[in-house]
């Protein structure tokens, strides 16, 4: 696939398609609660999305227009294209893309896409002369399933914290978890078993604000499939049990300014804080 309308970062994109032998793509989203949504078009089209865009519905995301605004278009970021692992089968391979959602009527980014808000943000903070990274610990648990293929709400182990086998029955599923991760160019810092029963963390390295974000996303999308593949169910609801510890994501924050310097840190003050 060539094109001279395209930048040099989006026909790398065609030429890994080709070279991976890419049939479909994931053009993903969230919604302003922050769900993962997502598109599936032919490999071929991969082009017309980067020139033209995808068209959808807004109207039927959650907190996006109403029904008379509802033509909006999707724009895929190049620099998020990544081979969905649990995918890669004979029967072919597929992608995923990440996008920013674009108001038709405007032309403009879309003001309640939760990545373009984010974009917005990072863009003022570089106006001020900062750069923000951060760094996530998400926790979610893992349920077994009912014989009809449905959730229920009996952990899959009764691991507690940092618990090794035989208590600790997902830490193969966590292994393929990782490895899933690692394939889409996660670097993973840590895992183990959380507080609660059927509670894991999976840690992996900063990065700047957006890709964060964008690894986030994926990353709840990684984990899910992979647990739907093993016939387990992960979720990342904050307290799907009562009377047990919850799930949180402490998200570790650093603001550097231009020259390299950390801006919460001053080696003068008592404490080492600016």
């Amino acid at each position: 696939m060539t094109s001279g309308s395209l930048s040099s970062a989006e026909q790398e994109v065609l030429d890994q398609i080709d070279e991976k032998d890419i049939d479909f793509l994931r053009l993903q989203f969230t919604d302003i609660l922050g769900t993962v949504k997502n598109v599936s078009v032919p490999a071929r089209q991969a082009e017309k999305a980067f020139t033209e865009g995808i068209y959808f519905d807004g109207s039927s995301i959650e907190g996006f227009v109403r029904i008379q605004e509802s033509d909006m278009r999707l724009v895929p970021d190049p620099s998020t294209f990544a081979v969905l692992p649990w995918r890669d089968t004979d029967d072919g391979r597929a992608a995923r893309l990440i996008c920013d959602v674009i108001d038709t009527k405007t032309g403009e980014p879309f003001s309640g896409d939760p990545r373009s808000v984010l974009q917005s943000v990072l863009e003022e903070a570089k106006e001020m002369g900062y750069t923000v990274n951060a760094g996530p610990e998400p926790e979610f648990f893992v349920f077994d399933k009912d014989e009809n293929g449905r959730a229920t709400t009996e952990t899959h182990d009764a691991g507690g914290y940092f618990d090794l086998a035989p208590k600790d029955l997902a830490s193969d599923l966590r292994r393929e978890i990782i490895y899933n991760l690692e394939s889409m160019d996660f670097e993973v810092e840590a895992s183990h078993h959380e507080v609660a029963e059927g509670q894991h963390e999976i840690a992996f390295k900063y990065d700047d604000g957006l890709s964060t974000a964008d690894n986030i996303a994926t990353f709840r999308s990684v984990v899910r499939a992979t647990a739907e593949a093993n016939d387990v169910h992960a979720t990342f609801m904050p307290k799907p049990i009562a009377h047990i510890n919850g799930s949180g994501m402490h998200t570790h924050l650093s603001l550097f300014t231009t020259d390299g310097e950390n801006a919460f840190h001053d080696e003068d003050d008592e404490f080492n804080l600016s």
